[in-house]
C-alpha cells in the first residue's frame, strides 16, 4: 500500500490579510527574499503542499514550513527577519554627537572645512566610523552651495505670481520663460584627447583655444518643453527686440503670452517697453530680483551646458552656434517639461527660515 504522507494544512488568512500580501508582492523595490515569503504565504493559503511549493519556488521544505508556521502565529509581523544580536557597538552616542557638533560648529587648524583624516585626528574616532557617521547625518562639509537672498520689496507678489503662473497655468494661453544664456565661449583644446577605454576615462588637454562668444537667447513653453532659440552676437537691447519679434512669429496668433523674465536692464528699456504696449495679448511677469532660480528656463540653461557644450569642443563661433542650435532642433523633437513642484508659500517658508538663521548669526 502506498504512503500518504501528512495532509495538507491550509493556512487560513483573511480577504484583507490576502490584499495586503498581494500590494506587498507588486511593490518592484521590494526585497527578492521578501516577495518569496509572501508567494509561499499565498501557496500555502491555497491549500499547495509544502513539497510542491518547494519545488517550484526553487527552496526548500524547511524554508516553506518555517514561514508557515512564522505568518500563522505573527501574520505580517511574522515574515520579517527575528532581531539579531550582532557584535556591541565600539562607538559611544557622545562620541557621535561629538562628530556631529564638532563638523558643524567648528573649524580645523590650516584648513577652511573638516576631512574625514583630520575629524578621525581630533576626536580619536576612526576614519571609516567618521565617514558612516556623516553619511547617516547627510554631512558634506567637502561641498558648499551659493545662495543670496533677494532684497526686491515686491518679492512675496512675484513669487505667487510667476509659481502660480506654473501650477495654474491660464487658459488659452501660452506661459513662456524667457532669458539669455550670455558670453558662450567656442573653445577648442591645443591637443586631441585619448578615447574612453576600460578603466580609463577620455581624456582632454587642460589648456585650450578661445574662439570667440556668442549669446543664446531662449523661450521655453513651460507646458512642452519646447524651446524657441536664437543666437545672437551681442547682448543688448536690440538684440532682444530681434527674439521678442522671433517669439512672436513662432507662436499661435490667437493666444496671450505670459513671459516670465528677469529684471535684466535689456528688458526694461523704453523700445522694449514700446513694443510691449503695442501688442496688449503679451503679459509680461518679472521674477524677483536676485532670484533666478524662480525661471525654469534656467533649468534648460543648465542641461544644455552640462550635456552639450561644456565639454564640447569648437574650432569657432559659427561651429558652436550650429552646435547649439542642433541641440534646440533634437530637444524640440522630443520634448520633456520641467515640472515645478513648490507652492509659493512652500518657497516663502524656506526663504523666511533661511533669514532668520542668517540674520540670528
Amino acid at each position: 500500500m502506498a504512503k500518504t504522507g501528512r495532509p495538507v494544512t491550509t493556512l487560513a488568512i483573511t480577504q484583507s490579510e490576502r490584499a495586503e500580501l498581494l500590494a506587498r508582492l507588486a511593490v518592484r523595490k521590494a526585497p527578492a527574499d521578501e516577495k518569496l515569503r509572501i508567494r509561499i504565504v499565498l501557496a500555502c493559503a491555497e491549500g499547495e503542499s509544502g513539497t510542491r511549493i518547494a519545488q517550484r519556488l526553487k527552496t526548500t521544505a524547511q524554508t516553506v514550513s518555517k514561514w508557515r508556521r512564522r505568518y500563522a502565529a505573527y501574520r505580517w509581523a511574522g515574515l520579517s527577519d527575528a532581531p539579531r544580536s550582532g557584535r556591541p557597538r565600539t562607538v559611544t552616542d557622545e562620541q557621535v554627537q561629538a562628530v556631529v557638533d564638532k563638523v558643524r560648529q567648528t573649524r580645523p587648524e590650516g584648513a577652511t572645512h573638516w576631512s574625514v583624516r583630520t575629524m578621525s585626528a581630533a576626536t580619536g574616532v576612526s576614519a571609516p566610523t567618521v565617514q558612516r557617521i556623516w553619511h547617516t547625518f547627510g554631512l558634506k562639509p567637502h561641498r558648499i552651495d551659493t545662495f543670496k537672498l533677494s532684497t526686491d520689496p515686491h518679492f512675496v507678489d512675484k513669487v505667487h505670481d510667476v509659481v502660480g503662473l506654473y501650477l495654474n497655468p491660464p487658459d488659452r494661453a501660452l506661459v513662456l520663460c524667457v532669458d539669455e544664456k550670455s558670453q558662450i565661449q567656442a573653445l577648442n583644446r591645443t591637443q586631441p584627447g585619448l578615447p574612453l577605454s576600460f578603466g580609463k576615462p577620455h581624456t582632454r588637454t587642460h589648456d585650450y583655444q578661445r574662439h570667440g562668444t556668442t549669446s543664446l537667447f531662449a523661450a521655453l513653453d513651460v507646458a512642452t518643453g519646447k524651446v524657441i532659440g536664437k543666437l545672437k552676437r551681442r547682448h543688448r537691447s536690440a538684440e532682444f527686440l530681434q527674439f521678442l519679434k522671433a517669439i512672436d512669429d513662432a507662436v499661435p496668433a490667437d493666444l496671450d503670452i505670459h513671459l516670465i523674465m528677469d529684471n535684466y536692464g535689456t528688458h526694461k528699456t523704453d523700445k522694449v517697453r514700446a513694443w510691449f504696449a503695442a501688442r496688449p495679448r503679451y503679459h509680461v511677469h518679472f521674477t524677483p530680483t536676485s532670484a533666478s532660480w524662480l525661471n525654469l528656463v534656467e533649468r534648460f540653461f543648465a542641461q544644455i551646458t552640462d550635456k552639450w557644450i561644456k565639454r564640447g569642443t569648437h574650432t569657432s563661433v559659427t561651429d558652436l552656434e550650429q552646435s547649439i542650435l542642433h541641440y534646440i532642433k533634437l530637444n524640440n523633437a522630443n520634448p520633456k517639461p520641467f515640472v515645478w513642484t513648490k507652492s509659493a508659500d512652500a518657497i516663502l517658508q524656506s526663504v523666511a527660515r533661511a533669514a532668520k538663521i542668517l540674520n540670528s548669526r
